[in-house]
């Protein structure tokens, strides 16, 4: 019984012909985005989605399918990242032949490579000794940069052209968007990989490792090995984001290997969520719109960063694809619109507790770093030294988080009460 659980194939609720319109879909999508985003920006900002969402994945198979907390992920990638670059400017230079499509490849293989030569040690144990394992390991493949900088280029990096053989199909991957098509293509692959792989016995095992792991020996299967597997498979996905990185970019620096990508990767992973295969897709597009675009409305765009995941960690420990989740089935099985006074009241007091924090925030920032004695928002301009503008903030943030929990608890309850008049008439 306990073998059948841990190796049987789970579809959660997702049959093959929903699975098949899912990754038509999502292929759609893909194609679609830069015709809908057409400025260049918005085609970097994709294809660092993307890279982001490749990332993502590859370190949830560690921490939501294996259950082991990393803190050197950048290792993989950043290496990944440093072989492909070699790799475009030798094939630029003509020393062999590998075109732009295939450097993940390299980069695949660089990450797999190294797994595999620390793996067999580290994942020995697990738990918080192997998160700081990692993190030491991280920090001395970040701390090599510096001390090997014929492979690293020191602090300047190494730079590369990803412009280089003969074009094909008048595809040179000098336009942005080619690169985006290009990454998508890697991402679409990547993603289905990953998405497949989680329902094999091989995930289910992964799954069993992180649940109980005392179990796993008794159904003839050693945790050790599954764990070593696991960070390799990590590790080799790790290696395409990074390449990914580096075709977009043109250029690999020590900051790819810091402790600062691993951390901005497990963040924004578990904002996500990892106990969802969407949830670190999620994760990623939600990191990037944080850290590319807010910066350009708000200098003080990391106390939003903070803010969230604060409260995704003591409201949505599951990640923001937790709450996602019952809504949408909320949704599917009642009949919302019955309901929209409290759904619009619930609406309007999200709106309020948004536009409160935002206002208090930016008052905060402004009167911290003594920019100017005006905030100008939306239009408006407030004097931070005043008190008007503090009472405003205060005054619709408090309407906010009054209202918000005694409404979402109506609405919760209304909507309880449909399902079961719904499932009470079915015969």
């Amino acid at each position: 019984m306990a073998t059948h659980s841990l190796i049987a194939h789970k579809t959660d609720g997702l049959t093959t012909p929903r699975i098949l319109l899912m990754w038509l879909g999502f292929a759609a999508v893909l194609l679609l985005a830069p015709h809908v985003f057409t400025s260049s920006l918005a085609h970097s900002h994709l294809t660092q989605m993307g890279t982001g969402i490749v990332l993502a994945l590859s370190y949830n198979i560690l921490l939501g399918q294996s259950g082991m907390l990393s803190f050197g992920h950048a290792a993989f990638s950043g290496l990944g990242a440093f072989m492909s670059v070699h790799a475009m400017n030798l094939a630029g230079a003509g020393a062999f032949w590998l075109p732009l499509p295939l450097i993940p490849v390299v980069g695949a293989l660089t990450g797999l490579a190294f797994a595999a030569l620390i793996g067999y040690v580290i994942t020995r144990i697990s738990g918080v000794a192997f998160a700081m394992i990692t993190l030491g390991i991280g920090q001395m493949i970040y701390a090599s940069a510096l001390m090997f900088p014929g492979f690293f280029g020191g602090e300047g990096g190494v730079s590369a052209n990803r412009v280089y053989g003969e074009a094909a199909f008048n595809w040179s991957f000098g336009p942005q968007i080619q690169v985006y098509y290009l990454v998508a293509c890697w991402l679409l692959i990547c993603m289905m990989a990953i998405f497949y792989l989680t329902r094999t016995p091989f995930g289910r095992l992964l799954n069993g490792v992180r649940d109980n792991e005392e179990r796993i020996p008794f159904i003839g299967f050693n945790p050790h090995m599954l764990r070593y597997m696991a960070l390799m498979t990590s590790g080799l996905f790790a290696g395409i984001g990074g390449s990914l990185m580096a075709i977009n970019f043109e250029i690999a620096t020590d900051e790819v290997l810091s402790l600062h990508e691993s951390g901005a990767v497990l963040l924004f992973t578990f904002i996500g969520g990892t106990t969802s295969f969407f949830g670190p897709v999620l994760g990623a597009v939600i990191g990037v719109l944080l850290t590319k675009l807010l910066p350009d409305y708000t200098a003080g765009w990391q106390m939003y960063l903070g803010i969230v995941f604060i409260l995704v960690v003591v409201y949505a420990p599951g990640g923001i694809i937790s709450l996602l989740k019952p809504g949408v089935d909320t949704v599917r099985k009642t009949v919302l619109h019955k309901r929209y006074a409290l759904f619009l009241r619930l609406l309007s007091s999200v709106a309020s507790l948004l536009v409160g924090s935002i206002l208090l925030i930016e008052l905060l920032y402004h009167r911290a770093t003594g920019t100017s004695d005006v905030l100008s928002l939306w239009g408006l301009s407030l004097d931070h030294q005043g008190i008007i503008a503090w009472v405003i903030a205060i005054a619709i943030l408090l309407a906010g988080l009054l209202t918000i929990k005694p409404t979402g608890r109506a609405l919760l309850g209304q909507l309880a009460e449909d399902t079961a008049e719904r499932e009470g008439e079915l015969p």
